[in-house]
């Protein structure tokens, strides 16, 4: 079983924004999804055609191995078309670099340990490429729920750190790269920083965080960050966070001005989300006989089913029942079907009668990156 570190270069921005978190989170369980695995097979995917396109590994080596990812449960049609996008950027990358370095370093899954500034922090960068004084780390997001910006990204950030302390003493590195690419988001991003300032930013910033934290000190914090905190759903900070919701004064007139409106929105997401967490906690708890007062487990409303629809059929159709009345065809939708028959499949023989209209307003915070809506006419009709 794989060791993993407390101060995770992935949790970074939660324990950065939440030092005690970090110790907080031991006492409940890390619970994975189906998301995740799936990630780390398309993470397997990427390595493995990598090694294929820079003659690390033969054809057949490949193909032995591709067979073998094919089989798993969570593969999918799609998944070779989307991992293509990281592979050609990861090699667009290295050809840029060996342009200009002949001898450019291009290193796969690198071990890279930036304990320096980190207590026995480790992580694994997809792909480090050093060439001409600059250090690129390029990183794969399979996931689509959420963008990730390479952007002032701390766990990139720690990568790079771990790469510095990797080779910084055989380079004389300047200029440090960080890039993610999240093809399902049709996303690459990156963002530079001079070696210096990442180095500053580490000595006077992360590390006596990472210090604090560690120790399970420091002030808890709640935020956006909380999203992925395995205590998430019983920490106290956060629910006083989202409790001031419901203090909240309204002055008269007893009706909400715009003002009330926008703290209102401000914070009635995270508001959901926290009750939602708050619910499958408790649920959770309930169902292994913990007690809530006033609460019980029940069980849910379920839909009627047939026990076998071919069965169901078979015997309608003997009592001279059409076909067409007691079964019904709808086509997929092009999300399943490109997950089906895979994406450049359906580009190439329904490119032509695939159409994206525009989407319906809706209310977000101005730091978003979406252009403002500006409707017309057409747009109402």
């Amino acid at each position: 079983m794989a060791k993993h570190a407390l101060l995770s270069a992935s949790g970074a921005t939660r324990w950065l924004a939440c030092p005690p978190s970090a110790r907080l989170e031991q006492n409940y369980e890390n619970k994975t999804s189906e998301f995740a695995q799936e990630g780390t097979l398309a993470h397997e995917l990427g390595e493995l055609s990598l090694q294929k396109e820079l003659k690390i590994i033969s054809t057949r080596k490949f193909n032995t191995e591709f067979k073998k990812i094919q089989a798993s449960v969570l593969f999918t049609k799609d998944m070779p078309d989307y991992v293509e996008m990281y592979v050609e950027t990861c090699l667009e990358r290295v050809s840029a670099a060996k342009a200009t370095t002949k001898d450019a370093v291009v290193s796969l899954e690198q071990k890279l340990d930036f304990s320096q500034w980190v207590p026995e922090g480790f992580g694994t960068g997809d792909m480090v490429i050093i060439a001409d004084g600059t250090i690129e780390i390029i990183d794969l997001k399979y996931g689509k729920g959420i963008a990730v910006s390479a952007i002032n990204n701390k766990q990139m950030r720690l990568y790079a750190l771990g790469a510095i302390a990797e080779f910084g003493f055989l380079y004389d590195i300047e200029t440090v790269k960080m890039t993610i690419v999240q093809p399902r988001l049709n996303s690459i991003s990156t963002d530079t920083i001079n070696a210096e300032d990442l180095l500053k930013w580490a000595d006077e910033v992360l590390s006596p965080t990472a210090q604090l934290a560690f120790k399970g000190e420091g002030e808890f914090c709640s935020g956006d960050h909380c999203g992925f905190c395995n205590a998430k759903a019983v920490c106290k900070a956060r629910a006083d966070k989202n409790m001031e919701l419901a203090k909240y004064e309204f002055e008269a007139p007893k009706v909400l001005d715009y003002a009330d409106i926008a703290f209102i929105l401000s914070r009635a997401g995270e508001l959901a989300k926290w009750a939602k967490d708050v619910q499958e906690y408790a649920l959770a708890k309930a169902i292994e006989g913990e007690e809530f007062p006033g609460y019980k487990v029940v069980e849910g409303k379920s839909n009627r089913k047939w026990i076998s629809e071919d069965k169901v059929g078979e015997v309608l159709l003997g009592h001279g029942f059409l076909e067409s009345i007691i079964y019904t065809k709808k086509l997929t939708g092009i999300t399943n079907m490109e997950t089906a028959v895979g994406k450049k499949e359906v580009f190439r023989i329904l490119g032509d009668y695939i159409v994206k209209p525009p989407g319906k307003p809706t209310l977000v915070p101005e730091t978003d990156k979406r252009e403002v809506f500006n409707p017309s006419v057409e747009d109402f009709k």
